[in-house]
């Protein structure tokens, strides 16, 4: 946790010294944060977490330092689009969702250890696949690093064009917004069952007593019941439906103009977990043979009745 708090700061204050150029110096920097324009300052923060975020995966080798920005500086920026957006009815709403989201994350993360040195998993394993150390800090810089903190601009970037229009709130903007809390929960809900699984399979590895419910689903070793035998990946769907949310807030009240309402980043972001999703899959088959037969019975993101294979193995209904 110390080493995560360093972290911030330094980040915030090379953020700070990017910004100082364009602002013309130190002592107008405050008065030049509340009058340029905001995307172009989120824009500058994330190159100085980018930046920070590589050097510190480079010294500690401890590459998930953006895996830790993703539940706060997204809710960063929202808090900061606020301020300039005056405060108004849409950007308050917009905000304190997205900031919502944020602290259900960031409690999710939290408890599995992820401020006090926990690495994402997947990085290790393209650490095995990428050998060459120059390729492996190139990949660090650019995707690691920077890619990931542009995308925290994009998919934010809704709440801007939010303050650009000045608009009022509308039905479709109260509808979205619905939209939004609908994907958190389901995002809470699945991340709950998720972490119940994972408990369970510790407790029988360690020898343990865990519920009954689990007997199956342990022994085949992945979660498939619940919220996960209607899609494989129902906290991605959450995840997914938030930003999208976002956009189709902005959406509703910038003249029904997509490109001028922030959706690339709900694009980008899809495409994102489509990848992950592929990742996470591939590592899945290669350790659970029932894996094969539960992509064949059950929808990646599209919820859906479970379908019945001849070759699938019987697997726990979570009752």
């Amino acid at each position: 946790m110390k080493q995560f708090i360093l972290y911030l700061l330094a980040a915030f204050c090379l953020s700070l010294g990017i910004m100082v150029p364009f602002a013309g110096g130190v002592s107008v920097l405050p008065a030049w944060l509340g009058m340029a324009d905001p995307l172009f300052i989120v824009a500058l923060c994330a190159v100085g977490f980018s930046l920070c975020s590589f050097f510190a995966g480079l010294i500690t080798k401890d590459y998930s330092w953006v895996d830790r920005m993703w539940s706060t500086l997204p809710v960063a920026y929202g808090l900061f689009y606020a301020w300039r957006g005056r405060f108004t009815p849409a950007i308050v709403i917009a905000s304190g969702l997205i900031t919502l989201w944020g602290i259900r994350l960031t409690w999710n993360f939290a408890s599995k250890g992820g401020y006090t040195g926990m690495e994402d998993y997947r990085w290790a394993i393209l650490r095995q696949r990428i050998t060459n150390p120059v390729l492996w800090q190139v990949f660090n810089l650019l995707f690691i690093a920077f890619f990931q903190n542009a995308l925290f601009v994009a998919f934010t970037s809704p709440m801007y064009y939010i303050i650009q229009s000045g608009a009022a709130v509308t039905p479709l903007f109260i509808a979205a917004a619905g939209l939004c809390v609908l994907s958190i929960l389901l995002e809470t809900a699945a991340d709950r069952e998720q972490n119940n699984f994972q408990r369970a399979k510790k407790a029988a590895k360690e020898g343990k007593e865990f519920p009954a419910k689990y007997d199956e689903e342990v022994k085949q070793g992945f979660v498939s019941s619940g919220l996960f035998s209607v899609c494989r990946h129902p906290n991605y769907v959450g995840e997914m439906g938030t930003w999208w949310s976002l956009w189709l807030m902005a959406y509703a009240i910038t003249g029904g103009n997509p490109f001028r309402s922030g959706i690339i980043g709900a694009i980008v972001l899809t495409c994102l977990f489509l990848g992950s999703s592929n990742m996470s899959e591939g590592i899945s088959l290669e350790r659970y043979p029932a894996y094969k037969d539960y992509q064949k019975a059950v929808n990646r993101f599209i919820p859906g009745f479970r379908r019945k294979t001849k070759e699938e193995a019987p697997v726990a209904s979570g009752k």
